[in-house]
């Protein structure tokens, strides 16, 4: 049986970013609180650059230039298919 994803609330996240800076070690939490320590890795990085726990805040430019560009061309696809249909007719 495949593994439940789990979600953590921001609070969490905060509480396990400040446990770790008041000198909890990694391997501590993640058994404690049994989570991968990627995720607690991840948490710190996000704490430390943009104190946001949001995917969409802790996007690089080229993450977010990609994410524009993938949807412009999703844009442009369906503009040409229509106007392939208005020829047809």
């Amino acid at each position: 049986m495949p593994k439940q994803r789990r979600t953590f609330t921001a609070d969490f996240k905060r509480q396990m970013v400040r446990l770790y800076e008041n000198g909890k070690s990694r391997a501590d939490i993640v058994d404690e609180y049994e989570f991968s320590a990627s995720a607690l890795d991840r948490w710190i990085k996000q704490a430390q650059t943009t104190g946001s726990f949001s995917e969409k805040d802790n996007r690089t430019a080229e993450e977010n230039e990609l994410i524009a560009l993938r949807q412009e061309n999703q844009r442009l696809r369906m503009e040409v298919d229509i106007l392939k249909h208005m020829g047809r007719k």
